[in-house]
């Protein structure tokens, strides 16, 4: 049986509605881009008005990137359906059969290639730049691509968050991507990501610890993490009402915390050297979770109100 035939015969399942349009995009496009180009093509058919955005970006050191892209990138070549080419992305035989089989963007999809057909390297780059400024506020070639262009470079200085300030918020990452996540912080000016997990690893991409690490460092927020502040997840078990939460931050609060006050310590120290410092875990409600209990410990600590901010 024939590559194509084996990956065809599985269930289309197996493929992710946005893994099903970056193969029908790539396809359109010629089945072959450069990683920048079609990073930039990919960027700019997700922001198309009334379309599913597939993907969603952070501003990163050449513009608009996805992390999300490069991991789908990595299972679709485990797959068999992309090349294993470090400088481009190029569908396989069988990538080319489940691009033409998804049924993703149809005419849409072709006007969108055609109208891009044309633009490449710093053209293209220059394209995004000038229309989502925002995606530019962490490019290194900015300066060089839009030298004549003095507008331009204004209105990305102007999307650059405001200058960071010592500050304490608090995050949680359930119900989000990576992307929007770390466009959160950059946007509330958090310039240290705290992880008060006991075990930081997820099943959700993204929010293990060395990729949570390494997203934060490529969009210029440092990482820490201080275990000792976390809940061990045996305590964690058969939390169904509000009451339960409560009753179990209660004991962290008596037994845990008091325990912790070099750690404590740490976070108050990042603030007072102008950090605008997050605590993170999973859950979206801060009063779910064990981090707006290191919140409240803090200012008291402090004598300080932080006036900590749920992000």
């Amino acid at each position: 049986m024939s590559l194509s035939s084996a990956v065809s015969s599985k269930p289309r399942a197996l493929l992710f509605d946005r893994q099903r349009q970056l193969l029908a995009l790539l396809d359109a496009l010629g089945g072959r881009a450069g990683n920048l180009d079609f990073q930039k093509l990919l960027f700019l058919y997700c922001q198309e008005p009334g379309w599913a955005a597939a993907y969603e970006f952070v501003p990163y050191k050449y513009g608009a990137f996805s992390f999300t892209s490069y991991a789908d990138r990595r299972k679709l070549i485990e797959r068999g359906l992309l090349a294993d080419d470090e400088h481009h992305w190029e569908l396989t035989d069988a990538g080319k059969h489940a691009a033409r089989s998804a049924g993703a963007g149809g005419q849409d999809l072709g006007t969108f290639a055609r109208r891009y057909k044309a633009l490449r390297g710093d053209a293209l780059v220059v394209e995004t730049y000038r229309r989502y400024p925002y995606y530019a506020t962490r490019s290194e070639i900015a300066e060089r691509v839009l030298r004549t262009d003095p507008a331009a470079l204004q209105r990305i200085a102007e999307a650059r968050s405001a200058p960071q300030r010592a500050a304490l918020s608090t995050i949680g990452y359930e119900g989000r991507t990576l992307e929007s996540y770390l466009n959160g912080l950059l946007k509330a000016g958090v310039s240290l990501l705290c992880d008060v997990r006991r075990n930081p690893i997820s099943r959700k991409y993204g929010f293990s610890k060395s990729t949570l690490a390494k997203g934060c460092e490529g969009v210029g927020i440092r990482y820490e993490h201080l275990p000792e502040l976390g809940i061990a997840s045996e305590q964690r078990r058969s939390l169904e009402t509000q009451a339960d939460y409560d009753a179990l931050f209660e004991e962290y609060e008596r037994e845990s915390l008091p325990a912790q006050q070099r750690a404590l310590e740490t976070i108050q120290d990042w603030i007072q050297s102008g950090q605008h410092v997050a605590l993170t875990c999973y859950e979206r409600l801060p009063e779910r979770c064990h981090r707006h209990c290191v919140a409240e410990a803090l200012e008291q600590g402090s004598g300080e109100r932080f006036g900590a901010r749920h992000l």
